[in-house]
């Protein structure tokens, strides 16, 4: 259980740091609180890591908080103007701060951006915050000078108790908050998975009842929470928090649909349960956390009942196609798209290593996995959910065995380098040809080479290549 005693030095902690900024706002006559996630995480003692700083909020308006923070960080981010929100690093002392004016958000009109009103007071302000663990502050400037009886906690809506009881709950009516922004129903699922929180029953049913107003948030928006959720500790709490609310109906459409009816006679393995216990068992990379949570989903839509049961055929092929087309939806970077779905359409090829494989197809596997070969093999590994011991030992002794054969390969030759003996100019050069699509052709004749023999002298390849252009020309 936690306790006050546990935590008043780090909030100490937190105002030390904060001196130069709350002294400047405190000399001006204006209120500065620290807020949200610096105290929660004060209050639960976890480590202050490099991306560290200090949310607060005042009841000066935007153009003052430029004018006291400019002097103490010089350079401002003010992209958040519009919000109330200017941020800065503290000369003194390099701390991030963003600091913004009291405030409360709804969407207007079904705007995909939330509108904002300023505000007067401390606890309304914390009344919109979207949970209660969010929603404490601490009054920087009484805590530093510790005048006798002089509040400087505040908790107006029963945080700490709630992180005592490893509740989710929302300040005010979750509706309320949840029509100010649709967002917050995701960040439940962040909040429960980060924290390992119990959701408020209310919180859930308010998710449920208004799944379908994610549809006027941003996609750029999803998807960030959606990437903060997937490097929590345990992601599948807060996905399945989001498939039975019905909120992944109207952003990843993808994860509900696993729920797979399990056939009585024909029975396979529940889709959803393995994707959750995938996705909890990879380390947390944010593109392996992907290809684990959309590595099944080509299943449903080639799901078939055979004589020798249900098959999959070819899931892994059109599962690519399908996470290519969802990330691509949520406004993924190219090179993520391109990674994730890669290693989904690759994440099968390791099952075939069972029947043997040649030096030929180890270095074929390398090369087709190129720089996401670790992902993969973690994610092969982790693709192993079942309960039969043996049948688990199997496939990790086999894994074991061919990253063995990697490493006894990469000791040999450049295996994760493959390129031809020649490159393109030495190849016109040698055929005395110019730019075309015949160079093209030469160039794989030589790469099959390399990845049939491994690597040969220049002066082989030269051999070889005139034996092979003898036999394209006819002579």
């Amino acid at each position: 259980m936690l306790s006050f005693d546990d935590f008043p030095q780090r909030l100490a902690r937190l105002a030390q740091w904060s001196a130069p900024l709350a002294l400047a706002f405190d000399e001006a006559g204006f209120r500065l609180y620290a807020v949200g996630g610096a105290i929660r995480d004060a209050i639960l003692g976890l480590e202050e890591g490099e991306d560290f700083e200090i949310d607060f909020t005042t009841d000066a308006r935007p153009d003052d908080i430029v004018r006291l923070m400019t002097p103490l960080c010089g350079t401002l981010w003010e992209q958040g103007r519009a919000f109330g929100t200017i941020g800065g690093v503290l000369r003194a002392n390099g701390l991030k701060a963003e600091v913004t004016t009291f405030r409360s958000e709804e969407y207007v009109d079904h705007s995909r951006k939330p509108a904002v009103q300023w505000g007067d007071s401390l606890e309304a302000d914390l009344s919109r915050r979207d949970f209660t663990i969010n929603a404490l502050a601490l009054d920087v400037m009484n805590l530093l000078a510790q005048p006798e009886g002089v509040q400087t906690f505040f908790d107006y809506f029963g945080g700490f108790a709630d992180l005592q009881d490893r509740l989710l709950r929302t300040p005010i009516d979750p509706e309320v908050l949840f029509s100010d922004d649709p967002l917050r129903m995701l960040r439940a699922a962040r909040f429960a998975a980060r924290f390992d929180l119990r959701i408020d029953p209310a919180v859930e049913a308010a998710a449920s009842t208004m799944a379908e107003k994610l549809t006027i948030v941003s996609e750029e928006r999803l998807r960030s929470e959606l990437d903060l959720l997937m490097m929590t500790a345990q992601p599948s709490l807060g996905l399945d928090f989001i498939v039975r609310t019905g909120l992944a109906q109207f952003f990843l459409p993808e994860l509900p649909m696993l729920q797979l009816e399990q056939d009585p006679i024909h029975r396979h393995k529940d889709v959803l349960k393995h994707t959750w216990a995938v996705v909890d068992k990879t380390s947390p990379r944010l593109r392996l956390r992907l290809a684990a949570l959309f590595h099944d989903v080509g299943k449903p839509p080639t799901r078939a009942i055979t004589p020798e049961g249900v098959t999959f055929r070819f899931h892994e092929v059109v599962g690519a196609k399908m996470t290519r087309k969802r990330m691509t939806a949520l406004k993924y970077s190219k090179d993520m798209i391109d990674d994730v779905s890669t290693l989904v359409e690759l994440h099968l090829r390791f099952h075939t290593y069972k029947l043997g494989w040649s030096d030929s197809a180890v270095r074929r596997y390398v090369n087709d996995a190129g720089e996401l070969l670790e992902d993969l093999n973690e994610l092969t590994r982790c693709d192993c959910t079942t309960r039969n011991w043996r049948k688990a030992q199997e496939l990790a002794a086999r894994m074991d065995d061919l990253e063995v054969r990697i490493e006894e390969l990469r000791a040999q030759e450049d295996l994760d380098n493959q390129r031809p003996a020649l490159d393109g100019v030495e190849v016109m050069e040698l055929l005395e040809l110019g730019p075309g699509p015949v160079v093209g052709r030469a160039m794989r004749f030589l790469m099959e080479i390399r990845r049939e023999e491994g690597e040969i002298s220049k002066a082989e390849a030269a051999h070889r290549l005139r034996e092979w252009w003898d036999e394209e020309t006819g002579k």
